[in-house]
């Protein structure tokens, strides 16, 4: 298990536009399937969640739009060539999965995707994959998988599963465009079985950080002022809090930078927008002005740009695991039970000293 303090590491990645990636892939059947065969509870959106939503939960984001960002981005001809950040992050949820010792006879994916995390798992590890998202055509034109998967259509804050289902629940790049993650959590929480465990990702503080600077200082110049163009993110600081809250323990949350070059801003925004990321906020500005955007170009190339010429952009990530709680997990000591304090700890190393000194 990952250490809760472990350093940011960084990886580049190049461009794959300029390197096509394949993958073989299949249309899954139309989502929804009988309530008998799911153990599914009724869920309407605005429905309180087993603890009670939050009372102060924001609406941020457009969720209708999201749904139509994502569902566009499934229908295009090509999809596998904007997959190459989501298959990354997927394929490294996978690694954790498999860094835990045991298997999972029903697991679920929370805002899958095109199956990102399922198609690096194997039949072995995972008995069956339920994958749950908000739009339909990214179920529909889902990545290839050995394990038997179900499609459901559902929203990450509403999930239709009865208490103490699934042995495993994944989450991959999804959760940052949730209104309300305290409850999206808590749902998480109140669908796992004792023992059962989260793994998941979401977008941190620092993606894109170039794009949103070079935007700014752009507008304000051409402008007079800004507004958002990137959509807020959650801070590594609160995971923990908000995974605690949520009722899961034993938890762990580190990150890590993945960088990728573009030809230009233009490139970058172009593959944002094929993989559903396009800035879904309220209060988004809807147009940008062409002298804007071509300033804001000229301004990344200045401050950002590579020696080959291509610019950099940074994608920091948030990984967490949490687990829900059984009586058979390890659990501390109660305060006061320790019978060597840490003052006589930190006399070992004289002691040992003595004792090679005396031999």
């Amino acid at each position: 298990m990952r250490s809760i303090a472990e350093p940011a590491a960084v990886y580049t990645l190049e461009m794959p536009l300029l390197t096509p990636l394949r993958f073989s892939w299949r249309r899954l059947p139309a989502a929804g399937v009988p309530v008998k065969n799911l153990g599914l509870r009724t869920v309407a959106s605005g429905a309180s969640s087993p603890s009670g939503a939050s009372p102060k939960a924001f609406n941020i984001f457009d969720r209708d739009l999201k749904r139509k960002q994502k569902n566009w981005a499934a229908r295009q001809p090509e999809p596998m060539k904007f997959d190459y950040l989501k298959e990354e992050v997927g394929s490294r949820i996978a690694d954790r999965v498999y860094d835990i010792a045991r298997d999972f006879r029903l697991a679920l994916d929370v805002g899958c995707g095109r199956g990102y995390v399922a198609e690096h798992l194997n039949k072995e590890t995972v008995g069956k994959f339920f994958q749950t998202d908000i739009a339909e055509n990214a179920l529909k034109n889902a990545l290839e998988t050995e394990i038997p998967t179900v499609s459901v259509l559902a929203d990450e804050e509403f999930l239709p599963f009865r208490e103490n289902t699934f042995d495993l629940v994944v989450s991959s790049l999804s959760l940052h465009w949730v209104n309300d993650l305290p409850r999206a959590l808590e749902q998480i929480h109140y669908v796992l079985k004792p023992d059962g465990v989260f793994i998941g990702a979401m977008f941190g503080g620092d993606t894109l950080f170039e794009l949103r600077c070079s935007l700014q200082l752009a507008e304000t110049e051409r402008e007079g002022g800004f507004s958002p163009h990137v959509s807020p993110f959650t801070a590594v600081n609160d995971l923990g809090h908000l995974l605690g809250r949520a009722g899961f323990n034993t938890l762990t949350v580190d990150t890590d930078e993945i960088q990728v070059n573009y030809p230009g801003m233009f490139e970058l925004m172009e593959d944002l927008q094929g993989m559903g990321e396009s800035n879904c906020a309220w209060n988004r500005k809807a147009l940008l002005h062409r002298d804007t955007m071509l300033a804001a170009a000229a301004v990344y190339q200045e401050m950002y740009r590579n020696e080959d010429g291509s610019v950099p952009a940074t994608y920091q990530i948030y990984y967490m695991i949490g687990w829900k709680y059984h009586d058979s997990q390890a659990r501390p000591a109660e305060r006061g039970s320790a019978t060597v304090s840490f003052g006589e700890l930190g006399k070992i190393n004289d002691l040992m000293s003595q004792g090679k000194k005396s031999q």
